[in-house]
């Protein structure tokens, strides 16, 4: 099977949940001005959470693939996890929170699903399992981060600085999907099953609007 048959059937099967991601409730919120500044807290917290834990999953996958044609992909993925830790703190900051303040926050378990599968594909996944879901997972991300990017601006008076966190993810590297494309393609010609493939990029996709929900719930429904 061809890399590109399977991701065009993946992303078939997944338009309805990325159209649910891309006109969720909560990012709207934030364009409509109806999340307090306060309740951003809760975003700076959860990220953090999920960025500490996301660190040490890529940082397990280049262990494991470090000396498979993966290993370059899964480096800019560590790289970039490295950047937005980075620029977190600075948003977080921006909110009145220090490193401490992330450190002690407690997560939402609605909103720690996806890092927490991702910890799994880290531990037990294909590098294909991996490659298919952040090919489907990173383009929605990144879309729902430069809409808060231009909010956060237009909102809350926040500066280049202040955003730079949603702005590294807003554009995703040219050799991308690419690189993706080819970890799936030498996944299958080594008898990788496709459904197991696609299964990856379904779950970590419907985690990724729990993540969603449950930031609405906690910042606006609630």
């Amino acid at each position: 099977m061809q890399a590109s048959t399977l991701i065009g059937r993946i992303r078939r099967d997944l338009e309805k949940v990325n159209e649910q991601l891309l006109q969720h409730p909560y990012v709207q919120s934030i364009e409509q001005g109806k999340v307090p500044r306060e309740k951003l807290r809760l975003f700076a917290g959860e990220q953090y959470a999920v960025i500490s834990s996301d660190l040490r999953s890529v940082a397990h996958l280049v262990t494991r693939y470090g000396s498979s044609p993966s290993r370059d992909f899964f480096l800019g993925i560590l790289q970039g996890e490295k950047a937005a830790f980075e620029a977190l703190q600075v948003f977080a900051r921006a909110l009145g929170l220090s490193e401490t303040d992330l450190y002690l926050y407690e997560p939402l378990p609605g909103a720690h699903a996806y890092t927490a599968y991702m910890a799994w594909l880290a531990l037990y996944g294909s590098e294909a399992q991996v490659a298919a879901g952040y090919l489907v997972n990173f383009p929605a991300w990144g879309m729902n981060c430069e809409r808060l990017s231009r909010s956060l601006k237009d909102r809350f008076e926040m500066n280049e600085e202040h955003v730079r966190f949603f702005d590294l993810f807003a554009t995703l590297p040219p050799t991308f999907e690419a690189q993706a494309s080819a970890i799936i393609q030498h996944g299958l010609d080594r008898g990788e099953e496709p459904r197991l493939i696609s299964r990856a990029a379904r779950l970590l996709q419907a985690y990724e609007v729990m993540y969603w929900d449950t930031l609405y719930n906690a910042s606006v429904a609630s």
